[in-house]
């Protein structure tokens, strides 16, 4: 039996898009493969990559990640043109894209990108499938998480 790797210090996490789930209820997420070139990867290892306004799109069969940007070390290869923001293919099961094509076409669902995240060796996309929010519903998640914060406040010095 072989033993398991133990997890690195630090976190797998490369990038987030902290303002997707202010902007959209997130209804279901599936975890994506990418198809990289080598010197993106390089850049990912050592943390430059942003999927802030990043979005799926899904054509021909295939989806693919539009809008990340993932900036070159300075070290990039001189012979590999490098485009920080070229758009990349996500790999997914053919049921998964199937479902994703449903739920946009039919139901006027959006997919949006979660986060960047490494799994062992390999980079993966959580992407949702998300509705957008009204005005009033960020209002309303905004109220709940200060209401949150101010009980957890309340308890602490209540125990005292």
């Amino acid at each position: 039996m072989t033993k398991k790797k133990a997890h690195k210090p630090g976190s797998a996490t490369i990038a987030q898009n902290k303002r997707a789930r202010h902007e959209y209820f997130i209804e279901e997420e599936f975890e994506a493969g990418l198809s990289l070139q080598g010197w993106e990867v390089k850049s990912m290892r050592a943390g430059k990559a942003n999927i802030s306004d990043s979005y799926i799109l899904l054509r021909d069969g295939e989806a693919y990640l539009f809008g990340a940007t993932i900036q070159p070390l300075l070290g990039a290869s001189t012979h590999v043109v490098c485009d920080p923001t070229r758009n990349r293919k996500l790999l997914l099961k053919q049921r998964e894209l199937d479902s994703l094509y449903g739920r946009v076409n039919r139901e006027g669902y959006t997919v949006v990108a979660l986060s960047l995240y490494w799994k062992n060796a390999w980079a993966k996309l959580k992407i949702g499938v998300a509705k957008g929010k009204k005005e009033h519903d960020k209002r309303d998640d905004i109220k709940d998480r200060e209401w949150k914060l101010d009980k957890a406040r309340i308890m602490k010095h209540a125990n005292r």
